[in-house]
């Protein structure tokens, strides 16, 4: 008979081989992938060794990403920072100590031509270069002065030569140090100055001292009183 059984079922078809089946969907790697645009203006390069850190923490490199970002003579204390970022104050303590353990941040006080002590603040965009600088020819006056590595955040670059300092005091630590228990006694400490100008304190001091101050405030004393005692009674020649 010529007629077909349609009770048999069809023959099956050959399977297509690796990943081309027809209901098979089209898979795709995952990861990262970029959808770069050319930046003309405004931007900043930041080098993969700051970016890809495997040592900093992503605080950290996100703080020394904006440092590098700033222009000339823009505010980077502790207080400043706190104001522009939800970190707080002893987290971003924290990240620039990081960034100066590795190179990328350097602090130092210095005291202005109007007789102010001040913290300068260095952010470095490449801490080898500047650890390690390349000896080159001494160039004459009429050469071209070459960029500097590092970008200080006050316009005053003449350093002064000051004495070693002296290791900071131990101090208390609070029974809990919380978060916000801690950015209080920062921002007591970052506000001395207005009381009393000798008390301008590097962010080094700020996060040394933070501890002790917290440890009072912990122990309900009122930050007045912490206040009046940090002020009382100063040497006259200067802290």
């Amino acid at each position: 008979m010529d007629t077909q059984n349609p009770s048999v079922p069809p023959h099956a078809q050959a399977r297509p081989a690796g990943n081309k089946h027809p209901n098979r969907a089209h898979r795709t790697t995952g990861g990262l992938r970029h959808d770069n645009t050319r930046h003309t203006t405004r931007f900043t390069v930041i080098g993969n060794h700051l970016a890809q850190h495997r040592e900093l923490s992503l605080l950290a490199i996100g703080l020394g990403t904006h440092l590098q970002s700033l222009p000339e003579g823009a505010p980077a204390d502790i207080k400043s920072l706190a104001a522009r970022f939800p970190e707080g104050a002893a987290r971003i303590a924290a990240a620039l100590r990081e960034l100066e353990t590795h190179g990328y941040l350097r602090r130092e006080r210095v005291r202005t031509p109007t007789g102010r002590i001040v913290t300068r603040t260095t952010s470095c965009n490449q801490p080898m270069a500047a650890r390690h600088p390349v000896e080159v020819p001494s160039r004459t006056a009429a050469e071209p002065q070459k960029q500097e590595t590092c970008e200080e955040s006050t316009p005053h670059r003449t350093r002064e030569k000051r004495a070693p300092r002296k290791p900071l005091p131990a101090v208390p630590s609070p029974a809990h140090p919380a978060p916000a228990l801690l950015q209080a006694a920062a921002d007591l400490l970052a506000d001395l100055h207005r009381h009393d100008s000798r008390l301008l304190l590097s962010a080094c001091d700020t996060a040394h001292l933070a501890p002790g101050v917290a440890a009072w405030l912990e122990r309900d004393v009122t930050p007045a009183a912490v206040r009046r005692t940090l002020t009382a009674d100063l040497p006259p020649e200067g802290v």
